[in-house]
């Protein structure tokens, strides 16, 4: 998902490109979960907070993150058409 929205913002990028900015977004976020003041706390409890910022950090998830942009970019339409040979 974060690959989408990154290729959606800056969609003449390169793949490659885009996908380390997604994984910088993706690791962000879960560094992010190990920051914890009371009103982020509260915010976490709710179903927006657990969504968006999740409520426990791990580093298996930021593994498949990696995982997840990994196939996303090599699955890449754009990508698969600067592989092609031009004539």
């Amino acid at each position: 998902m974060v690959y989408l929205l990154v290729a959606l913002f800056v969609a003449r990028s390169r793949p490659p490109a885009i996908a380390v900015t997604a994984l910088f977004i993706a690791i962000s976020v879960k560094l992010f979960r190990l920051y914890h003041t009371p009103w982020l706390d509260a915010f976490r409890l709710t179903t927006a907070g657990a969504l968006l910022l999740g409520r426990v950090f791990s580093l298996w998830n930021m593994a498949a993150y990696a995982i997840g942009i990994a196939a996303a970019c090599a699955f890449d339409p754009a990508r698969r058409t600067e592989l092609r040979p031009r004539r």
